[in-house]
């Protein structure tokens, strides 16, 4: 590599390690309930601010907003309970839904939360935001000071969801164009300054009704991955997230955590034909190689999932198979058995693909098994993933060719080339209905592949309907594969699900994080309220 590359190199990540080092000023800060975190990538810089209407804390990374409560939280045990809320009914048809709200709460400006300002943060929420689906809220009404009615389109079991995840705002006093800059809200902490490109400062909420949290102040820094390993060897933040070039990397003062996210990356494989359509902006869509279903299980049960897991993330993570393995709603019966290169080339034979001219790459009517897969090269994970399952499909006789691209590029291809993506979402109309049910070619990245199926459409829409949550996971789960068809790797298999990485964080010793609920470990500050620092000093 030319020596001049790799100077310039250097001098950049030292410029972005200053920045990110700058924020504290020339002394170190060493009061023990001040909380220095380095942001997760999964935890971006809001651009419009902190404004749960526009997507913070409630985007297709779901996370706590800091600033404002919810109507419902999750507990040390993964479960959905009531925050803002003190309970909930549903009617028998599905489709009202009535909460009833506590009446102790405050805002941060002192004015009196209710109903009025739950109705009305849905009500807007359902007009502005552009990456929580909302559109199935009829109305939201106050039925009086302490009761909201969610009237709904079409009855949906997972609405509980959205519930948990959108921030409440005060009607009085909300403005768009300047509230995530300046956000009230009812959540355990109040942002005091922001220092766009740099950090958030929040301090705490002397309202919140809540568990007053043990760290007056959180400093919320935005760094980007090349710095964190140094961050934290810096000593100078409390909790850094571990890149993927480090994870087996010890650092002086601080312990590893590992926390499973139900983290799920994998391979979308376009499901249809190439017949010469073209979506409304002019991409090609179908793809007459990974259309065929021999090609799509032999990927599945050639691939070694566990090797990919011990060489891309250094053991830290599990083998996944249908991309919801961590999940309540999971079909087991619908995972297949990998690193079987044998069978894989065997289903690659019964389904015509055979190598006629000896170079390694099956070929089937004169049409090799090549395909190209997108990737995003700004994620290292999904970079290296990509290639060691580009190298571990040509074992079996399948091209793939990798191609880094932003994520406009990889959208505008995803309906006719592979692309590498993931989900981590709890809620099953995010991980099953919006991945696999049926859609038009609307360009958003949810079934990327096109995948449809009439059985499995109609067992998630009966799964929407039901208002019995079990009976949902039942049914969720049947989706997947119902003698021989669904979405699931030993069904119709659209995917090529891969690995299940766990969120890695250095957090500096003395620092007791609590109990964190399993699977959701992309949202670390999910119970802040529960922190505390058992040393006196942070440094």
């Amino acid at each position: 590599m030319n020596k001049k590359i790799i100077i310039i190199g250097i001098i950049v990540l030292a410029f972005v390690l200053v920045g990110s080092l700058v924020v504290f000023g020339n002394s170190r800060d060493t009061d023990p309930t001040h909380l220095t975190i380095a942001a997760h990538s999964n935890i971006k810089e809001p651009e419009s601010g902190f404004n749960p209407l526009t997507g913070w804390g409630c985007g297709h990374q779901n996370y706590n907003p800091l600033v404002q409560s919810c109507l419902f939280k999750t507990d040390a045990n993964g479960e959905i309970i009531p925050d803002l809320a003190t309970d909930y009914s549903i009617s028998s048809d599905g489709k009202t839904w009535t909460v009833n709200l506590r009446d102790d709460v405050k805002f941060s400006d002192n004015s009196t939360f209710n109903a009025e300002d739950v109705a009305f943060t849905f009500n807007t929420a359902k007009e502005t935001e552009s990456d929580l689906d909302l559109t199935n809220i009829e109305k939201a009404t106050a039925k009086n000071s302490t009761c909201v009615e969610f009237d709904l389109v079409e009855p949906r079991s997972t609405f509980i969801y959205d519930l948990r995840y959108v921030g409440i705002v005060p009607s009085d006093s909300y403005n768009n164009t300047t509230y995530g800059e300046h956000p009230i809200g009812t959540g355990p902490y109040i942002l005091d300054n922001w220092d766009k490109g740099q950090q958030a400062i929040f301090k705490i909420n002397e309202n919140y009704y809540g568990k007053k949290p043990y760290f007056t102040q959180i400093n919320l820094i935005f760094p980007q991955e090349p710095t964190w390993i140094q961050l934290a060897r810096s000593g100078q933040v409390d909790v850094v997230p571990v890149p993927t070039s480090t994870l087996n990397q010890n650092v002086d003062g601080y312990k590893f955590y590992e926390i499973s996210a139900g983290r799920a990356e994998g391979v979308s494989l376009p499901y249809l034909k190439d017949t010469g359509i073209v979506t409304d902006d002019g991409y090609k869509v179908g793809n007459n190689v990974t259309s065929d279903v021999a090609i799509r299980k032999a990927l599945n049960v050639g691939i070694n999932r566990d090797k990919m897991v011990k060489e891309v993330f250094a053991g830290h993570g599990k083998a996944e198979f249908t991309g919801v393995d961590t999940r309540a709603y999971v079909n087991n019966n619908s995972k297949v058995k990998d690193c079987n290169i044998k069978k894989a080339k065997e289903i690659l034979k019964k389904g015509g693909w055979v190598d006629t001219d000896g170079d390694g790459i099956v070929e089937k009517n004169g049409t090799k098994a090549s395909f190209n897969l997108y990737y995003p090269p700004d994620y290292l994970d999904r970079q290296s993933l990509s290639l060691v399952f580009s190298e571990q499909a040509k074992e079996i006789g399948i091209e793939v060719t990798l191609v880094g691209a932003d994520w406009d590029t990889i959208y505008a291809n995803m309906y006719s080339s592979a692309a590498l993506m993931q989900q981590t979402s709890p809620d099953p109309y995010k991980s099953i209905y919006q991945q696999y049910h049926s859609k038009e070619m609307d360009g958003f990245y949810m079934n990327p592949n096109l995948y449809n199926s009439s059985v499995s459409d109609k067992y998630m829409d009966d799964a929407m309907h039901t208002t019995d949550f079990d009976k949902a996971n039942s049914l969720w789960a049947l989706s997947a594969d119902t003698n021989g068809e669904g979405w699931g790797p030993a069904a119709d298999a659209p995917w090529v699900w891969l690995v299940n990485y766990d969120y890695n964080y250095y957090i500096k010793e003395g620092i007791n994080i609590g109990h964190q609920p399993d699977g959701l470990g992309n949202d670390i500050l999910i119970n802040i309220c529960e922190w505390n620092r058992t040393t006196n000093s942070t440094s």
